[in-house]
């Protein structure tokens, strides 16, 4: 119940177990947050976390799936009886050309949006509309704007994510819930670190920073438009050392 963490905010973010997620959760504790653990099956790494930030809890679902969402935002409700903060974070990759590509493996990357809907929605009812306050921040990417080779869902899905972000900052507007994406972009992740060194030099050589980013260069923002950005709603922030200028 809402008692059990009296006047403290709570943020939920999706894929908080390692990588951005996790450093996301991390900057959000750092400004007073109670953070909601979201993971489907990195248990240990959300175990770690939360004695990590010594306050919490952890939610573990499979986003694809409406009966999971279902029980995590009972879950919220039970837990903390509030909803302050939504980080839609977690995410997953199925690479392959359009000729070599089966049409499960694109449904199941489009899942995982339509997870991204269903959740948005049951945390608005339960949550955010009835308190006329709230923030959504889905974390997009650059590939979204500029497409990548071998990964035509994935970038639908994140080019989804920027849609979904305007459209409904524009259906909420007067509820004073604000609705904004971060799209990074090469960032050092366990999916980063899979590449090929040759495809990291390529993509280094066209960033102007001349680096990689760190997923707390992601998180500050997330941190950023959470607990301040009163007047931010329906944008794209693109984080990636002028790889792409939005």
């Amino acid at each position: 119940m809402e008692d059990k963490i009296k006047d403290r905010k709570v943020a939920v973010v999706t894929g908080a177990a390692t990588g951005i997620g996790a450093a996301c959760a991390r900057a959000l504790g750092a400004e007073g947050f109670i953070v909601g653990i979201h993971y489907r099956q990195s248990e240990e790494a959300a175990q770690a976390l939360l004695a990590e930030l010594g306050q919490g809890f952890l939610l573990k679902g499979d986003l694809t799936r409406t009966e999971d969402i279902d029980a995590m935002v009972e879950e919220i409700k039970t837990i903390a009886g509030r909803l302050d903060v939504l980080v839609h974070n977690a995410g997953f990759s199925i690479n392959g050309d359009i000729n070599s590509m089966r049409l499960e493996q694109f449904d199941e990357q489009r899942l995982l949006t339509r997870g991204v809907w269903y959740l948005t929605k049951r945390v608005l009812r339960q949550f955010m509309l009835r308190r006329n306050q709230g923030r959504i921040i889905s974390i997009s990417s650059v590939v979204g704007h500029t497409g990548n080779s071998g990964q035509i869902p994935y970038t639908m899905e994140k080019a989804a994510l920027d849609a979904f972000t305007k459209s409904l900052s524009k259906e909420l507007e007067g509820r004073n819930i604000l609705v904004n994406a971060v799209a990074p972009g090469f960032i050092d992740t366990e999916m980063t670190a899979g590449l090929a060194e040759e495809v990291q030099e390529r993509i280094l050589a066209n960033i102007p920073l001349k680096r990689i980013g760190m997923p707390e260069e992601v998180a500050e923002v997330v941190a950023f438009l959470a607990a301040g950005a009163t007047y931010i709603t329906g944008s794209v922030i693109h984080v990636n050392g002028g790889l792409y200028g939005g």
